[in-house]
């Protein structure tokens, strides 16, 4: 699968990897065994967070790469209610016992709260000088909250900013995506296919297009749509899959290449949209 610079970070991450939210709803065994196909598929970027399931999903994770942690580029995230420089720094030990591992690739601040970003950051800070984490990032962060991490952090510092984004819902589009482009911060799109029943299905307007495209690579919808998503080079995917099925169709959407024209249609299938009043956020 491809592979990317992960924004400031050295690090080379590919472009789709596995999103773990609400995966601690069903199986145990099921789930563990999904995470695992999906590193054999090659979806090594695996994001969680302390907050799925009250820590399950770290459970989950924890158990499924414990025996495979090296191929891994893994990445939690801190409540906001966690972020004081204390909490941060407890709240990473905590996720770190909960995954089975000495180290995260990427930290995430969840969303901005109510705690000074200037202690988050000096408790990211602290951690990756302790080797707790390699590098540190946020989510649902508008460009104001960039801005205001950058001029705590200074440029180079700020790995990523994860958010919500799929084809029809693509604000990030408007400033934040140019944003991190400018500033060399990867962008991670949460939700690619949308919540629950958010994919356009047959009947839906532009979903004509996506079958079109699909049928010229031998390729599915879904395949396309997130294709379509990391046509920037700054942008990751981290989709759930609900089925082994899923794994593999997403997992091969990192090897499918549009073309110009092919990228031009389906972005006038499913347009940008106004500017929002706030960045969207589920």
């Amino acid at each position: 699968m491809e592979k990317r610079q992960f924004g400031s970070t050295e690090r080379n991450v590919v472009i789709v990897g596995q999103g773990t939210w609400e995966i601690e709803s069903g199986d145990r065994k099921a789930a563990v065994a999904a995470i695992r196909r999906g590193l054999d598929l090659g979806m090594t970027h695996i994001d969680t967070a302390e907050m799925y399931g009250k820590g399950l999903a770290e459970e989950i994770v924890g158990e499924a790469i414990e025996a495979r942690r090296d191929e891994v580029f893994l990445v939690s995230k801190v409540l906001p209610s966690n972020a004081s420089r204390k909490g941060t720094v407890a709240a990473c030990d905590k996720s770190l016992m909960r995954l089975r591992t000495d180290r995260l690739d990427c930290y995430l601040l969840h969303w901005r709260g109510k705690h000074d970003l200037d202690d988050t950051i000096a408790a990211f800070e602290q951690l990756e000088r302790d080797g707790k984490i390699l590098s540190w990032g946020v989510s649902n962060f508008d460009v104001a909250d960039l801005e205001a991490a950058l001029e705590i952090a200074g440029e180079g510092r700020i790995a990523c900013n994860q958010v919500l984004y799929h084809l029809k819902e693509r604000a990030i589009e408007h400033a934040v995506l140019p944003w991190c482009k400018e500033h060399g911060v990867a962008v991670v799109a949460y939700s690619p296919f949308g919540q629950v029943n958010g994919f356009p299905g047959p009947k839906a307007k532009g979903f004509q297009v996506l079958q079109e495209v699909a049928t010229a690579h031998g390729a599915t919808p879904r395949q396309v749509a997130l294709r379509f998503l990391m046509r920037d080079q700054s942008v990751f995917t981290i989709p759930k899959a609900a089925s082994v099925e899923h794994l593999a169709e997403n997992a091969a959407a990192g090897d499918l290449q549009l073309s110009a024209a092919e990228l031009a249609a389906i972005e006038a299938a499913f347009p940008l949209g106004k500017v929002p009043g706030s960045l969207p956020m589920i």
